[in-house]
């Protein structure tokens, strides 16, 4: 079950990367069906770009562990999302170097595409978890919390 996690992560991933402005709602019905599922979902109907993280225990890791909203800065995230989703690729691209059940699909990131805070700050919160959890580096910048 555990190899399948991260898979349905980036199928998530790439296939619903919609854009997070002002005009922002969360998508995540109740906070009790969020705490049974560990999904997070954050979406726009005014935009094309979204972002559906599904990790068991993300969401809790998010609430008491990670930085607060408002910590990192939008660029700093921007900045750090495209090195982090350049290594994430490459890894996917050698199967027989890296654990293929971890790096399934490859994440579409353009740099030059504002995705907004919501989105940028989910997804590189999201790669400090999977760096802890499954004991991964993916760049020379340490996973720090």
């Amino acid at each position: 079950m555990k190899k399948f996690i991260p898979f349905i992560l980036i199928i998530a991933l790439i296939a619903s990367c919609k854009s997070y402005n002002n005009s922002q709602t969360i998508n995540n019905g109740n906070s009790n069906e969020l705490a049974e599922n560990d999904t997070i979902s954050i979406s726009s109907d005014e935009t094309d770009y979204e972002i559906i993280i599904i990790e068991p225990g993300f969401n809790g890791w998010l609430v008491s562990t990670a930085r607060p909203r408002g910590y990192y800065s939008q660029s700093f995230l921007e900045n750090r999302n495209f090195l982090l989703v350049q290594s994430w690729n490459q890894r996917n691209l050698q199967p027989y170097t890296y654990d293929p059940s971890l790096y399934q699909l490859r994440i579409d990131y353009d740099q030059n595409t504002d995705y907004g805070y919501e989105v940028n700050y989910l997804l590189y919160n999201y790669f400090i978890y999977f760096q802890i959890k499954y004991k991964q580096q993916l760049t020379s910048f340490y996973p720090r919390i």
